[in-house]
């Protein structure tokens, strides 16, 4: 039995001095955020943990936001399932969801829901999880329904699920992923090993990676380091930082509030870091096939892979 490349890896480790990076000023930072937002073209982000707990669903949420607050149209689709989902963790209430248009139910409008300026949030769990039991009518409806809601969208943000049918699963290799990386022993070895089952069977060799709940930057730095000298060296991928998120108490009561940290506290530590980490998601170079189209190529490689046992089923 081959041994765990992570098995002996620290979570920390010293960094030479000088470290990556300073925090800027925060109206350097609003200035920065506001031209990368003036050249930027629209774009689909996957979001993901390892499971659910690790912090995804909140960087979601205030990344949305910061993108929001800064002038951008922002589409919000809720994957998830659990309670802590993106509409509770922002107090929306969601009386129905994509499901109901697939069935004929409702239109793609009603579903909707509007968070902060310029947000939008589309509950599409129970939709996607349902994709074996689609016949084609309600297929082309659940497709053509998030193509038009993603329409004239500047960002479409992703919640991904870590079970089932999902976007992370159906994503290509080329597509913008984000792994939210809890730095905890259990987080790290949990987070190799979803790195590890992309690799291998959806063929990825980038991820961008977010550290969350530590206590410094330089400590962010040191579980990145170990992390991408491992990832590079057992599966060939290459990992790119994009910033880390501090353990705060104001992030915890924001999440209580029901609102974005970035809005309810915009001067805590978190609401800093969720700022630097937008400008990190809207500086990365965009594929040259990338734009509104993408989430449709998505949506249809999902629908080939879901094989429906039989496909006039109906929704049960």
């Amino acid at each position: 039995m081959r041994s765990d490349p992570l098995a002996n890896m620290p979570s920390s480790q010293p960094l030479p001095a000088g470290g990556r990076g300073r925090r800027t000023h925060d109206s350097d930072q609003a200035a920065g955020l506001r031209r990368l937002l003036a050249r930027s073209s629209s774009r689909v982000v996957t979001v993901v943990g390892a499971r659910d707990g690790l912090g995804a669903t909140s960087i979601v949420v205030n990344l949305a936001a910061v993108l929001g607050n800064s002038g951008k149209d922002v589409l919000v689709l809720d994957e998830n399932l659990s309670q802590d989902n993106v509409a509770n963790t922002l107090a929306l209430k969601a009386r129905h969801d994509l499901l109901h248009v697939v069935r004929g139910d409702k239109a793609w409008q009603d579903v909707v829901l509007s968070a902060a300026q310029g947000v939008r949030v589309l509950p599409v769990a129970r939709a996607i999880q349902s994709l074996p039991k689609l016949n084609e009518p309600e297929r082309d409806r659940l497709l053509e329904s998030l193509c038009a809601a993603a329409k004239d969208m500047d960002v479409v943000l992703v919640d991904a699920a870590r079970a089932g049918h999902s976007v992370c699963a159906s994503l290509s290799g080329d597509e913008p992923l984000l792994l939210v990386l809890n730095a905890t022993a259990s987080g790290i070895t949990e987070s190799y090993a979803l790195l590890k089952q992309m690799a291998m069977h959806n063929g990825r060799q980038a991820f961008d990676i977010v550290v969350n709940k530590v206590g410094s930057e330089r400590e962010a730095l040191a579980i990145f380091d170990n992390m991408a000298q491992v990832a590079g060296r057992h599966l060939q991928v290459h990992l790119e930082y994009l910033g880390h998120i501090p353990v705060d108490e104001k992030l915890k009561r924001a999440t209580q509030l029901g609102r974005p940290v970035t809005e309810a506290f915009p001067a805590a530590q978190s609401s800093y870091a969720m700022r630097e980490i937008a400008q990190g998601l809207l500086r990365a170079p965009m594929a040259s096939d990338e734009g509104h189209d993408v989430l449709g190529s998505v949506m249809q490689r999902m629908m080939r892979q879901s094989r429906p046992a039989n496909n006039t089923m109906a929704i049960t």
